[in-house]
């Protein structure tokens, strides 16, 4: 057999969301910090992304995560996350996956009843408590970068939609948060392919529309790349529970909750006075799997006042195997095609 390329990839869902992890084939990628990394690849080495996401290795509805070494000594390691057309700073269901590979295959060691964990995102550094049992990892917990709100009530016109009211708010990348039922939606799977078009729609204008949307610490992260749509909240016991689902470019749906797009939730859900700290948030994916999440403190990002969230889930490995090139391999670096990539993508998107 004679491969050109060859990645040991571990498969992991996170609550639905099903996220690939390399952890082997790659030494390391040039970059003092992971952001730094990550910019390296978006920018000299997106072949590496392409490969695993698109066709015929990859399909739309999925992400991958490099497993590197991280120069903080703060951190154990770090990762990158790519998504079908983007590279965002930070991700809760890819990090549950990430970590639930890193503990299980044994790369970094399992402390049972709790092993606790600092890894290097591109958005910063993430803290992880991890119930473990057995050798699986049962719950993994992670403290989020800060999050916070941009814009509260801001009003953008979608074509063929009107006027739509929304929220901006940073979670590990910026949201566009739209109640649902504003614009007709019950957030039922039958509804998932009429969200995702809508979000999609959403997205762009809110990128055309929307000036001034750029992380107070990190010019490098600015504009809203992702949609979510929220369901009511409705008191559950001292606590709080909801349902969202979030539009992931090229348009298709998280399967999971979404770490960070609860945590962009919170901070808004706490600058509306909805949720107090420490009090705790169920939130609910279109599929009926959850998310457990609490605001567990505040900070400033820049002059912006923020919420530190911390979000709850599990990880299951459902695959451990190789991915090659063979290097008569006409398609290298794959394709997409719109029947299953809502705009199909041959090469990154970029906003500028």
């Amino acid at each position: 057999m004679r491969w050109k390329r060859a990645l040991t990839v571990v498969g992991v869902h996170a609550e639905g969301e099903y996220g690939k992890v390399i952890t082997g084939g790659v030494v390391d990628v040039p970059g003092k910090t992971m952001f730094d990394k990550m910019v390296h690849l978006r920018d000299h080495d997106d072949g590496l992304r392409k490969f695993l996401l698109f066709e015929p290795r990859g399909a739309a509805v999925h992400s991958a995560n490099l497993v590197l070494p991280s120069n903080n000594p703060k951190a154990q390691a770090g990762y990158v996350i790519m998504e079908s057309t983007e590279y965002p700073p930070m991700s809760g269901s890819n990090t549950i996956c990430t970590v639930t590979a890193i503990l299980e295959t044994g790369i970094l060691p399992m402390k049972e009843p709790v092993t606790e964990l600092t890894l290097e995102t591109p958005a910063g550094l993430v803290y992880l408590t991890c119930r473990c049992e057995k050798g699986k990892v049962l719950q993994v917990k992670f403290k989020n970068v800060p999050s916070f709100v941009q814009v509260l009530d801001a009003h953008v016109e979608v074509k063929g939609v009107g006027t739509v009211k929304l929220d901006v708010a940073y979670g590990g990348m910026h949201y566009a948060l739209i109640d649902a039922a504003s614009v007709g939606f019950r957030i039922t799977p039958d509804e998932a392919r009429d969200i995702c078009v809508m979000g999609e729609k959403i997205r762009a204008a809110c990128q055309d529309q929307l000036k001034g949307i750029v992380h107070p610490e990190n010019s490098g992260i600015r504009h809203v790349t992702i949609t979510e749509f929220t369901g009511p909240v409705k008191q559950k016991g001292k606590g709080l529970t909801a349902k969202n689902t979030v539009v992931v470019a090229p348009g298709r749906l998280d399967r999971s909750p979404c770490g960070t797009g609860t945590s962009a939730r919170l901070a808004v859900m706490h600058a509306r006075k909805q949720i107090k700290v420490g009090q705790a948030f169920d939130h609910e994916s279109i599929i009926g799997t959850h998310f457990y999440a609490e605001i567990v403190g505040t900070a400033k990002v820049g002059k912006k006042p923020a919420v530190i969230p911390t979000v709850a889930g599990r990880g299951y490995i459902t695959s451990i195997g190789q991915y090659g090139l063979d290097p008569d391999d006409p398609l290298p670096e794959g394709y997409t095609l719109s029947d299953t990539w809502q705009s199909a993508v041959k090469k990154l998107q970029k906003v500028k």
